[in-house]
């Protein structure tokens, strides 16, 4: 079986197989952990210093989901499934030029904690219809289709894997990403 293969149909299952799992699991929790937002399982609002600037503050869930993202988007840059929509920013970065890398990260970041439930961040970006249309958004290099969703969802895994994330969390994610598709695939 090819790597590829594996990727595109293995983990959708894997992560589909796992959002069921933690679906009863959940149900079967005490109400207070009810009230626990996967922001709050990802390291909250408590403040840790900034890695990348020791004189700033940041909250502990953004800290964790910004290295998520980040590893995710270097992830992508090597994966040849995927990386071909994302040609203006492969170009950018090639040229020493960051300012896409550097929006794109802060808006995904801004996206996941948002999602995530975090109370203190707003997402500003365009909406995952226009994001991923390309006559919409000229950073983008071709319409998505399900093929690359699910390269995007493997690689994704594998970014938060490499930040220590725990699988149960990564399966929360998975399947908030999941709700999307239909808004991401466009071809």
């Amino acid at each position: 079986m090819k790597t590829s293969n594996f990727k595109s149909t293995a983990i959708p299952l894997i992560l589909g197989i796992v959002v069921i799992c933690m679906s009863i699991v959940s149900s079967c929790k005490k109400s207070s952990d009810d009230k626990k937002t996967l922001y709050d399982s990802l390291g909250g609002t408590t403040m840790v210093s900034d890695p990348s600037n020791l004189t700033l503050k940041i909250e502990q869930g953004r800290l964790n989901l910004r290295s998520v993202v980040d590893s995710t988007i270097f992830v992508i840059a090597a994966d040849t499934a995927i990386n071909d929509q994302f040609m203006v920013l492969l170009a950018e970065v090639t040229t020493g030029n960051l300012s896409g890398y550097t929006t794109l990260s802060k808006n995904l970041t801004d996206f996941f904690c948002t999602a995530t439930g975090a109370k203190n961040f707003t997402y500003s970006g365009k909406n995952m219809v226009a994001a991923h249309d390309p006559a919409q958004n000229s950073r983008m290099n071709g319409k998505a289709d399900n093929a690359d969703f699910d390269a995007f969802l493997a690689d994704l895994v594998i970014g938060a894997q490499q930040n220590n994330v725990s699988p149960k969390l990564i399966s929360q994610i998975g399947a908030l990403v999941e709700t999307l598709r239909s808004d991401v695939v466009q071809n």
